[in-house]
C-alpha cells in the first residue's frame, strides 16, 4: 500500500513538471515568434510623394514619425543604419537619463513612455528589447513607411522651403522623393545642415568653437558576477556604489586608481546595466579630442577605446571582485558622442531658462535632467552646471533660422550649447520629437508653414491640447528659482551663461563667502572669449599670480588685477577709482565697498558682470 501511494505521489510530482517545462517552453516559443515578428523586415516599395518625411532613425526619429502617422499623415522614416534605435542598439547606450519634474514624476511620457513600458519601465534596459520595441512601433502604424539602409544624397528646395530629397535605397539606387513637411532627426542634424541652416558647433555660442567633450565606447562584458559586484560595493571597493537588480553605479576612486594605456583615455565611476543573458553594459570609459563630424576622427577612436577596453578588462579581473573572470563579450559599432552641431532657432533656449525653471507660452516638452557638462580633456572631470526643478523647451526651438518646411527633434535642435547638456538626454528629445510629428500633421491640415505656426498662439495652444490627449506630460507652471530677487542675480545669471560658475547638484553657489582665488581665475579666464581682441596674455599673466587657489581677495587686489587682464596697469590702490571710471564699478558694489576690505563671491560676480556688460567700453 505504501509503495502504491509513492507511486502515486512521484508519478503526480513527474506530471507537474513536465507540465512547467512544457508551458515555459510555450511561452518562451510565443515570446520568441513575437520578438522575431517585431524585427522583421521587408524593404518597401517608395512612393513619389508623402505628407511627412522624418530622416533619422534614432530614438527621437521613431517617436517623431509614430507621431506624425498616429495624427493622420502619410509618412516616411529613413534610415542609414540596417535598423532603429541609433545611440540606444548601435552605440549600445542602454542607461537611461531620466528627468524629474516638479511633483518628483517622470519629466517625460507619450511615446517614450510607450516605448519604456515595452522595455522593462527601468533605469536600464536589454538591447534587444529596445530593438523589437522601436520596431513595434514603427509596424504598428498603416500610415507610416520604414526605409532602412536608406542614404540621404541631397536636397530639393524651392527658394528657402525644402520640398524634397535625393536619397540612395539599399539597391544604391538614387531616387527622389517629395513631402509637404519634414523632420530632422538625425544625431547631427545632417538634414538641417544640407538644406542650409545656420548652426554652430561645439561650444562656439560661448567662446569654445574647438570644444570637444569626451566621447565614450560602451563596454560589453560577460561571465561578470553580480553578487560580488553587491558584496564589493558594500565594502567600499573603489569608494564604493549602489546597486539595484539590473543596475550598479559608483566607483568614483576609479578615476585615479586606473592608470590608462593612452593618455587620450580615462576611465571614470562605473554606471554599470545587467542584460537578461547575465551579460553587462558599462559607461564609464571617456576618449578625449574626437570630431564627431570626421569620420577618420572616430574610426580612430573607436579603435584606441577597443584596445583600452581590453586593458580596463585586465585591471577589473585583478582589482574589482565580481569581474574575475569577466570577459570582452562585444564591442559597440558606434561611439557615444555627445555633442556635435547645434542649430540656430527661431527661440535657442538659453542656460538661464534652465536656471529659472522657465515656462513658454508655446511649451511643447519638459526638461528636468541635470546640466551635465561632460570633461573635454583628462585635466578636468566635467560638472554639473544646475539642476533644474523643470522647464519648458518651446515650439520655437525646433524651427531652424531661413529653412521652411523642417522642424529639427534631436540633441541638435535649438539649444544653446550648456543647455544642450540637460535637453540632449533621449527622454526629453523623444517627447520633443513627438510634438514634432503632431504639429508636422497640423500644419499640413490647416495650410500654415512652421514659422508662421511657432507665432499663432491658437493653433499651438491646440497642439499643446493634442499632445496632452495623446499622453504627453505637459502643463504650465509659475516656480521660483535660485537667488531670486538677489541684488546681484543679473551677474549670476551672465556668468551661468558663460559656464564659469557652477551651482552643482544643489543649485548653491558661495555669495556670501569671501571670493577665493580659484573661483576669481575660473571668471577671468572668460575674459578672453568675450574680448577675443585681448588675447590670452593678460589672463594668463593674472592667473599665474593667483597660485594659492584657497587665498582670498580684496577690493583693490579684484579691481587691479581685472584690469591687467584687459591690458590696463596701475597701483593697487588706484584701481578701484579707475575701475569707477571705466564703469566697472557701479553705485550699488560702490556703496557696499567704501573701503578696502576682503570681498564676497556675489560682489566679486558683480565686478565681472559690469565689465562684460560694458564690452568694449572700457
Amino acid at each position: 500500500m505504501k509503495n502504491k501511494k509513492l507511486w502515486i505521489t512521484t508519478g503526480f510530482s513527474l506530471f507537474i513538471l513536465i507540465f512547467i517545462f512544457v508551458a515555459t517552453q510555450l511561452i518562451q516559443h510565443k515570446n520568441n515568434s513575437q520578438q522575431n515578428n517585431s524585427l522583421s523586415y521587408q524593404q518597401p516599395k517608395l512612393k513619389k510623394t508623402y505628407d511627412v518625411i522624418v530622416v533619422g532613425g534614432e530614438p527621437e526619429g521613431v517617436a517623431a514619425a509614430v507621431a506624425a502617422a498616429r495624427n493622420g499623415s502619410k509618412t516616411l522614416l529613413i534610415e542609414k543604419r540596417d535598423g532603429l534605435g541609433g545611440l540606444f542598439t548601435y552605440g549600445m547606450l542602454n542607461f537611461l537619463d531620466i528627468g524629474k519634474d516638479m511633483n518628483n514624476e517622470p519629466v517625460n511620457a507619450g511615446i517614450f513612455k510607450e516605448w519604456h513600458n515595452l522595455v522593462g519601465n527601468q533605469s536600464a534596459f536589454d538591447i534587444e528589447d529596445a530593438k523589437a520595441a522601436f520596431m513595434k512601433l514603427v509596424k504598428n502604424e498603416p500610415n507610416l513607411t520604414l526605409a532602412l539602409e536608406t542614404d540621404l544624397v541631397s536636397v530639393i528646395k524651392d527658394g528657402n522651403k525644402l520640398t524634397g530629397l535625393k536619397i540612395k535605397d539599399y539597391e544604391n539606387k538614387e531616387k527622389e522623393i517629395h513631402a509637404q513637411r519634414f523632420i530632422d532627426s538625425t544625431k547631427d542634424a545632417d538634414l538641417a545642415v544640407m538644406a542650409g541652416a545656420p548652426y554652430f558647433t561645439g561650444g562656439e555660442d560661448i567662446g569654445f568653437k574647438n570644444r570637444k567633450m569626451s566621447v565614450t565606447l560602451m563596454i560589453h562584458l560577460k561571465d561578470v558576477d553580480w553578487e560580488g559586484i553587491k558584496r564589493a560595493s558594500k565594502d567600499g571597493v573603489f569608494g564604493g556604489g549602489t546597486v539595484y537588480n539590473n543596475t550598479a553605479w559608483g566607483y568614483s576612486d576609479l578615476h585615479t586608481a586606473y592608470k590608462p594605456s593612452n593618455a587620450q583615455t580615462r576611465l571614470r565611476g562605473l554606471n554599470i546595466a545587467k542584460q537578461k543573458d547575465g551579460s553587462v553594459y558599462i559607461n564609464a570609459l571617456q576618449i578625449f579630442g574626437v570630431d564627431g563630424l570626421n569620420e577618420e576622427s572616430k574610426k580612430k577612436a573607436l579603435d584606441i577605446g577597443k584596445n583600452e577596453t581590453k586593458h580596463i578588462v585586465k585591471f577589473l579581473n585583478e582589482h574589482f571582485p565580481g569581474f574575475e573572470q569577466a570577459k570582452i563579450a562585444s564591442y559597440p559599432s558606434e561611439l557615444y558622442i555627445r555633442e556635435t552641431r547645434h542649430i540656430k532657432a527661431e527661440y535657442q533656449l538659453p542656460m538661464s531658462d534652465l536656471w529659472e525653471n522657465r515656462d513658454h507660452w508655446d511649451s511643447i516638452a519638459l526638461g528636468g535632467y541635470p546640466v551635465d557638462i561632460q570633461a573635454t580633456s583628462t585635466a578636468d572631470y566635467g560638472y554639473v552646471l544646475a539642476v533644474p526643478t523643470q522647464y519648458a523647451i518651446p515650439f520655437r526651438s525646433l524651427v531652424p533660422l531661413e529653412i521652411d518646411g523642417l522642424l529639427i527633434a534631436s540633441k541638435a535642435a535649438g539649444y544653446d550649447s550648456l543647455a544642450a547638456g540637460s535637453a540632449r538626454v533621449v527622454p526629453t528629445g523623444m517627447s520633443v520629437a513627438q510634438a514634432a510629428g503632431v504639429a508636422s500633421a497640423m500644419s499640413i491640415e490647416h495650410q500654415i508653414n512652421f514659422r508662421e505656426m511657432s507665432k499663432d498662439k491658437s493653433l499651438i495652444t491646440t497642439l499643446q491640447k493634442k499632445l496632452k490627449k495623446q499622453g504627453a506630460h505637459l502643463f504650465h507652471f509659475d516656480l521660483d528659482y535660485p537667488y531670486q530677487n538677489e541684488w546681484y542675480y543679473p551677474a549670476i545669471k551672465k556668468l551661468l551663461s558663460l559656464g564659469v560658475i557652477k551651482g552643482g547638484y544643489e543649485n548653491k553657489l558661495p555669495v556670501d563667502e569671501p571670493m577665493i582665488n580659484d573661483d576669481f581665475v575660473r571668471i577671468i579666464s572668460a575674459i578672453e572669449r568675450v574680448f577675443p581682441d585681448k588675447g590670452v596674455e593678460n589672463v594668463n599673466e593674472v592667473t599665474s599670480l593667483l597660485t594659492d587657489k584657497e587665498k582670498t581677495l580684496t577690493r583693490d587686489q579684484a579691481a587691479q588685477l581685472i584690469l591687467k587682464a584687459i591690458g590696463i596697469d596701475c597701483l593697487e590702490n588706484e584701481a578701484w577709482q579707475k575701475a569707477k571710471e571705466l564703469g566697472i564699478v557701479d553705485e550699488t558694489l560702490n556703496q557696499r565697498l567704501p573701503e578696502n576690505r576682503e570681498i564676497l563671491t556675489s560682489e566679486g560676480y558683480q565686478l565681472f558682470y559690469l565689465l562684460f556688460k560694458q564690452g568694449k567700453n572700457y
